[in-house]
């Protein structure tokens, strides 16, 4: 049958109405922009007598224009966003389905705790798909004997949980996740039965067994501290062993394969963080099962629904998306965040507004989890179906290894066998990278630590390749959120950093791109690589010119009276209800609108400062590229702060010191504002800094909150608070200083 006369496996829905939304209000809001700046502008050009100093008016208006651009920038998302709807039910009968290799990376055993990683495991184990067809791989960049017993046990008790989800329909396949939940979900099967009752109970207890061993390693075995940048390459394809009994023996042969990989790292090597330890897991996996597409996934980031990659398929599969299709990407949700959410992990903005808008043009970014990935639009442009299959030009740009070079001609059938297990050996060493290509043109790139990013940009869309964004009603992944500030600030630093390695590399996304990919999406990549640079400059200026401006009685806007009054006002009031109104578009809440704007503010004046720095230190050499891991253990007494809507500022000096300080510098410019329009008459001519003052201190009063009402472990310490007391009054002098 003509496969063009069978239903569609998808479909994609463009909604006009917010469509004509979307556009008209680019169009009014840029008039009013426009109006805003040349108001500035004409400072410069008249020759009329002013008392204000051109620095702070220069400053601002230099804030005012990056602001404007990164606006601009962030329409793109807006121009044509889609939504989609997948019908796995139509998909090829399992016998026809390509096979799919799971890809896991862990690097800290005391940081990314082992039941955690295992549960991640065994949930992508127990995929609904052919287990025949489904490998799964374990990169552990520790080399932590704590994680290698840890698949070991895995793989044991997979050989009950597999069994028992498949029997009776079980949607979440993360058995820590299914144990724990308050009440089984009604979707989840039948549970009137006494099997079901019965074996559910038999099961459970195998957890608990399964879980008190792994908890046992960890108290007790080689965590791998000691030779995580030092340690020999371990490949082993986990398998049953004599003790199993007859039960167990029998499942495993309808088991997929796991394959526990450790590379090797030497001090003297670069490893290439998270982007090097998938590029030895590509291939590996190349000669073991070599499945032409790839699911990659973070330790913490659990199967949630087993259908995932059949909802992936519907995109490969259908003819006419899959030439072109490089991946398909499934938003990042989290089983752990506060009803309040006061930390804003949900990702709202960028899973339900920015990356929909991404879908409508040439598809999303990639988002380093959740996404199925064909192994070919990996291996860069050297690989095209008509040229470049000369074996030697493929060993200088993919190295030296016979078996790889086979699996890259399509000539080669992948297994397990011992031969192909020493061969990994090679593939994981330290040294088989060098003077290759990989990182550069092949396999995951290295120019920034945040690889996922620069790979879905240079890597693949820039090579032509497209991307499908997918979110399904049921969350197909669910991960573990950062419930405290600090993990939420260094991962936002390192998030920071990695896009302006991009953005000041001559991958630049609006000079890089346009040729390669449509303008719109180029403005999408360069507003994810530039936004710290903007957000962290204007935050900064906004927060202390105008006040240091209103200390001193200086005018920076309009007096009320004035008609460009209303331009500033309008302009305002267009961008907090356009927010707003995408906040209640996505079902999401005024306390979520609050909360967004608060860490957008914090994140800016630190995490996004110190992304910054950290990239044009890297630029001139002055620092090496670094990848912190956030902590996935949690802490009680912070869990519980979280829980209840509390901030928890147990973090670095560095983090706190300057949100602190401008937190203070505003609230005394709010008083002596007042001041000045109760007693001076100045209403008039100060309402809009003293309206600044009065948001940006009604936006954070956490953080006052945690300076001078509360007692708790979690409050500011007073050190940091006199600290930042001292601070903002040296910074108002050297203000009244340069300003005067």
């Amino acid at each position: 049958m003509d496969q063009s006369s069978n239903p569609p496996m998808h479909l994609c829905h463009v909604n006009r109405l917010t469509i004509f939304v979307n556009r008209t209000y680019t169009l009014i809001h840029s008039i009013a922009l426009s109006f805003l700046l040349y108001y500035r502008a004409s400072f410069f050009f008249s020759f009329h007598d002013t008392k204000t100093p051109i620095l702070p008016w220069l400053l601002v208006f230099a804030a005012e224009l990056l602001l404007s651009f990164e606006w601009l920038l962030t329409q793109a998302f807006r121009w044509r966003p889609v939504s989609r709807t997948v019908f796995p039910e139509r998909l090829p009968e399992d016998d026809k389905l390509p096979a799919v290799d799971v890809f896991i990376c862990t690097a800290d055993p005391e940081k990314e705790p082992p039941v955690l990683v295992m549960n991640t495991v065994i949930s992508a184990m127990a995929l609904d798909y052919p287990p025949e067809k489904l490998h799964v791989y374990l990169s552990d960049d520790g080399g932590a004997d704590v994680t290698l017993n840890g698949m070991r046990e895995a793989w044991r008790f997979a050989k009950w949980w597999i069994p028992f989800c498949k029997r009776y329909k079980i949607k979440c396949r993360s058995p820590k996740a299914y144990f724990s939940a308050a009440k089984d979900e009604g979707e989840d099967g039948n549970y009137g039965g006494s099997d079901f009752i019965q074996e559910r109970q038999t099961v459970k207890e195998k957890y608990e067994v399964f879980e008190e061993i792994i908890r046992e390693y960890t108290r007790h075995g080689d965590t791998g501290s000691s030779k995580r940048r030092d340690h020999s390459a371990l490949i082993e394809v986990i398998q049953k062993n004599s003790s199993d009994d007859a039960f167990e023996v029998t499942e495993a042969k309808n088991m997929p394969l796991l394959v526990y990989v450790s590379r090797e790292k030497r001090p003297s090597h670069a490893h290439h963080f998270k982007a090097g330890a998938l590029n030895a897991l590509l291939r590996v996996s190349s000669v073991i099962s070599n499945s032409p597409f790839i699911l990659g996934l973070d330790c913490d980031m659990y199967c949630n629904d087993p259908s995932s990659a059949r909802q992936a398929m519907c995109f490969h599969l259908d003819p006419k998306l899959s030439p072109s299709l490089a991946f398909v990407q499934f938003p990042q949700k989290f089983h752990n965040t506060s009803k309040n959410d006061i930390y804003d992990r949900q990702l709202r903005s960028i899973f339900s507004v920015l990356w929909q808008g991404f879908d409508g043009l040439q598809g999303p970014g990639m988002c380093g989890t959740g996404y199925y990935i064909k192994r070919l639009s990996l291996y860069g442009s050297p690989l095209n179906k008509e040229d470049h299959k000369d074996p030697i030009e493929l060993r200088q740009s993919f190295g030296l290894s016979n078996e790889f070079i086979k699996s890259l001609l399509g000539n080669y059938k992948a297994n397990a066998k011992m031969a192909q297990i020493a061969e990994t050996q090679q593939l994981a060493s330290c040294t088989y990278e060098d003077g290759t290509k990989w990182g550069e043109e092949a396999g995951f790139l290295y120019a920034s630590v945040a690889e996922d990013f620069f790979t879905g940009f240079a890597g693949l869309h820039c090579k032509g390749w497209d991307s499908v964004y997918c979110d399904p009603p049921r969350p197909q992944f669910l991960g573990s959120c950062t419930t405290n500030l600090n993990d939420l600030l260094v991962l936002a630093t390192r998030s920071s950093s990695g896009g302006l390695d991009v953005a000041i590399s001559k991958y630049c996304p609006l000079i890089y791109g346009p040729p390669k990919m449509s303008f719109l999406e180029s403005m999408c990549y360069a507003y994810l690589a530039i936004f710290p640079i903007c957000d962290f400059f204007s935050l900064w200026c906004f927060a202390t010119i105008p006040q240091l401006c209103l200390l001193n009685g200086i005018t920076l806007y309009p007096q009320v009276s004035n008609s460009y009054f209303l331009i500033f006002y309008f302009v305002f009031l267009s961008s907090v209800s356009r927010h707003l109104y995408e906040v209640l578009m996505t079902r999401a809440s005024l306390q979520e609108w609050i909360n967004e704007q608060r860490i957008w503010m914090m994140r800016a004046i630190t995490s996004c400062f110190y992304g910054s720095l950290d990239a044009f230190m890297k630029k001139i050499g002055m620092r090496e590229a670094s990848f912190f891991l956030t902590n996935k253990v949690d802490d009680i007494e912070q869990l519980k702060r979280y829980n209840m809507g509390v901030f928890d500022f147990q973090t670095s000096t560095l983090f706190l010191a300057p949100m602190a300080s401008l937190v203070i510098l505003n609230m005394a410019s709010f008083c002596v504002g007042i001041v000045r329009v109760i007693f001076l008459g100045e209403l008039e001519k100060m309402f809009i800094q003293v309206f600044i003052s009065f948001y940006v201190v009604v936006m954070n009063y956490p953080i006052i909150e945690g300076m001078l009402i509360r007692k708790d472990s979690g409050r500011i310490p007073t050190s940091i608070t006199l600290l930042s007391a001292l601070s903002s009054i040296i910074f108002y002098i050297l203000g009244s200083i340069i300003f005067m």
